[in-house]
C-alpha cells in the first residue's frame, strides 16, 4: 500500500499541469517519460548509484512540484505564472493583506498552513521517489518488464501524436518542459530589465515646462479615481452585469441631471486579480509595470507621472489612499504628492469592511472636506482609491445620506451586506455597484463646473470570480461638466456615456499618460 501511494505521488507530481484550465482528469492519465526513466535507472543501477539518483531526483521533483503549485496559485490570482526573480516579495505583501482583511490571528494561521503545505510539497515527492526506486530495485525483473512495456507505449504515442480528449499528448514531457520554461523565463526577465530601463528614461515630457502642460484643464479640479477590481467582467458577465449595468444607467441619468457628460473606453491593465499599485504606476507613468521588480526600478527613476505633471503645472497634488496604514515613501519621492491622506489622518471612526478600512462614501467626503471645500485654494489633482470593492467582498457598507456620514461612527449601527459570504460572484457585483453609486452620488451632490474625473478600474477580479480566462480589460471614463473638456478628447473615439460598449477602443493602460497629456497640453 505504501509503495502504491508512493507511485501515485510520483505520477501525480510528474503529470499535474501548472495551469488551472488544464487541470482535468485526462491530465492524470498521461505517460510521463521522466517516471519511466527513474524506474529504469532504479532497476539497473547498483545500490549506491540508485540512492544517489534518488537523492538528486527526489528534491528536484519536489522543487518542480512547488513551482507548479506556485504557478497554479499565480494563474488563479493574477492570470500569469510565478516569476522566480520578482515574485517572492508577494509573500510579505500577501501576509500584510491577509492581516488587514481577516486580522492578525487568522492571517498567521493561514500563513502557517501555507508554509506547512510548502514543506510537504518539497518533502513528500522526495520520500516517494526513495520508496519507488527501492521497490523497483527489489523487484528488478518485474520492473524491467513493466518499464519496457511503458517505454514502448510512450514511443508509439509520441510517434503517432496520440492525444487525450482534452488535447493533451499521452506521451508526456511536461516536467522537463516546465524546467526549461522556468529557465527561459528567468533569462528573459533578466534581458527585459535592460529594455525596460531604456523605456523609463525615454520620456518625451521629461523637460516640458509647466506652462505648456495641461493647459486645457487650467482652473479644474481633476480626480483620478481607481475603482478596485472594476473589470470588463462587471459589465459583460451575466452573473454580475445586470446589477452593475443598472447602476451605470441610473448613474448616467443622475450625472446628466447634474449637468455632467462622459466619454468611455477600455484599457488593458498590466495586472490581473491584484497588484493594484502596479496598474496605478502603469497609468501614471506611461510604461508597462507588471511586476514588483519593474515597479522598484520605476520609482527609483525621475520619469514624469501624471501627478508630477499636474504639480509642475501648478496644481496641488493629493493622494487619498484610505487603506494605507503606514508611510508611503514613493508617494513623495517619486509621485511627488504634496499631501497623502491614509487610514491614519482621514478622521474615520467607523468599522472596517473586510479589506477596506472605511467605506468609499467616507473616502470621497473626506476629500471634499479636507481639500475641495477649502476657499481660495489652488486647483487640486487627487488620486482617489476606492477599495470597498476589494476582495473578499464579504462586507459591503450601505450608502447613506451625505449629511449623516459624520466621522463614520454611524456605520457601527447600520446593517452590512454579507452576500459575498455565500455567493462570491454576487458579493463582487454588489461591491462594484456600491462603489459606483457612491461615486455618482458624490459627483451629483458636490460636483461643480470645474470638476473633472478620470474613473477607471485597476484590474479584473481574480479567477475565483472570473473562472475562465476573461482578459485584462477595464473600463475608463472621463466625466466633466464643461463641454470644452470632452471636446479635447473627441479624437479618441470613445463612447458617449459611462459604459463603454464592444465597439469602444481598447488601449494598453501604458498608452493613457501620453494621450492624456497630449490632449490637454
Amino acid at each position: 500500500m505504501v509503495t502504491l501511494l508512493a507511485f501515485l505521488v510520483v505520477w501525480a507530481a510528474l503529470v499535474v499541469p501548472n495551469k488551472p484550465w488544464l487541470f482535468t482528469p485526462g491530465a492524470f492519465v498521461r505517460l510521463p517519460l521522466e517516471g519511466i526513466v527513474v524506474v529504469m535507472l532504479a532497476a539497473v543501477l547498483p545500490t549506491r548509484a540508485r540512492r544517489l539518483v534518488a537523492w538528486v531526483l527526489g528534491p528536484v521533483l519536489g522543487l518542480l512540484v512547488l513551482v507548479k503549485v506556485l504557478d497554479l496559485g499565480f494563474f488563479m490570482a493574477f492570470d500569469r505564472p510565478f516569476n522566480p526573480v520578482d515574485d517572492w516579495s508577494y509573500a510579505s505583501i500577501g501576509t500584510e493583506t491577509l492581516r488587514d482583511t481577516f486580522g492578525r490571528r487568522d492571517a498567521d494561521l493561514a500563513v502557517a498552513g501555507v508554509v506547512l503545505i510548502g514543506i510537504a510539497v518539497l518533502i513528500l515527492p522526495t520520500l516517494a521517489v526513495f520508496r519507488l526506486t527501492g521497490a523497483a530495485a527489489s523487484h528488478r525483473r518485474l520492473s524491467l518488464r513493466t518499464v519496457t512495456a511503458l517505454a514502448a507505449t510512450w514511443v508509439l504515442c509520441w510517434a503517432f501524436g496520440a492525444e487525450l480528449v482534452s488535447g493533451a499528448n499521452v506521451a508526456s514531457l511536461g516536467t522537463a518542459e516546465l524546467a526549461v520554461d522556468e529557465v527561459r523565463a528567468v533569462q528573459s526577465d533578466l534581458e527585459d530589465r535592460a529594455r525596460f530601463s531604456a523605456r523609463i528614461h525615454d520620456d518625451r515630457y521629461q523637460d516640458t515646462p509647466g506652462s505648456r502642460l495641461l493647459t486645457g484643464l487650467r482652473g479644474k479640479d481633476v480626480l483620478l479615481v481607481f475603482v478596485e477590481s472594476y473589470g470588463r467582467l462587471a459589465l459583460e458577465d451575466p452573473s454580475v452585469s445586470p446589477g452593475v449595468n443598472a447602476v451605470l444607467a441610473a448613474g448616467t441619468r443622475q450625472l446628466a441631471t447634474a449637468g455632467f457628460s462622459a466619454r468611455s473606453g477600455w484599457l488593458t491593465s498590466s495586472v490581473f486579480g491584484g497588484g493594484s499599485w502596479l496598474a496605478h504606476a502603469t497609468l501614471q507613468s506611461g510604461v508597462w509595470v507588471d511586476s514588483p521588480g519593474r515597479y522598484d526600478e520605476l520609482v527609483g527613476s525621475d520619469r514624469v507621472t501624471l501627478t508630477k505633471a499636474f504639480g509642475r503645472a501648478g496644481w496641488r497634488t493629493v493622494a487619498d489612499v484610505p487603506s494605507d496604514t503606514r508611510d508611503w515613501p514613493e508617494g513623495t519621492s517619486f509621485y511627488r504628492y504634496a499631501k497623502i491622506y491614509d487610514r491614519r489622518n482621514l478622521g474615520y471612526r467607523g468599522p472596517k469592511y473586510a479589506f477596506a478600512s472605511m467605506p468609499d462614501q467616507y473616502v470621497l467626503l473626506a476629500l471634499q472636506r479636507l481639500e475641495l471645500a477649502k476657499p481660495q485654494r489652488r486647483p487640486v489633482f487627487a488620486e482617489v482609491d476606492l477599495v470597498s470593492s476589494h476582495a473578499p467582498w464579504t462586507r459591503i457598507p450601505p450608502l447613506v445620506d451625505w449629511s449623516l456620514v459624520g466621522d463614520g461612527s454611524i456605520f457601527h449601527r447600520l446593517p452590512v451586506d454579507t452576500t459575498g459570504r455565500s455567493d462570491l460572484a454576487q458579493g463582487y457585483g454588489r461591491s462594484i455597484e456600491y462603489s459606483l453609486r457612491a461615486l455618482f452620488s458624490f459627483v451629483a451632490r458636490y460636483g461643480d463646473k470645474n470638476l473633472v474625473l478620470v474613473v477607471l478600474g485597476d484590474h479584473q477580479p481574480s479567477r475565483v470570480v472570473t473562472g475562465s480566462r476573461p482578459g485584462h480589460d477595464v473600463p475608463i471614463s472621463v466625466i466633466a461638466r464643461d463641454p470644452a473638456v470632452l471636446r479635447r478628447i473627441d479624437g479618441w473615439g470613445w463612447i458617449n456615456g459611462i459604459r463603454p460598449d464592444e465597439q469602444a477602443p481598447v488601449w494598453p493602460m501604458s498608452a493613457f499618460r501620453n494621450r492624456f497629456l497630449a490632449a490637454f497640453g
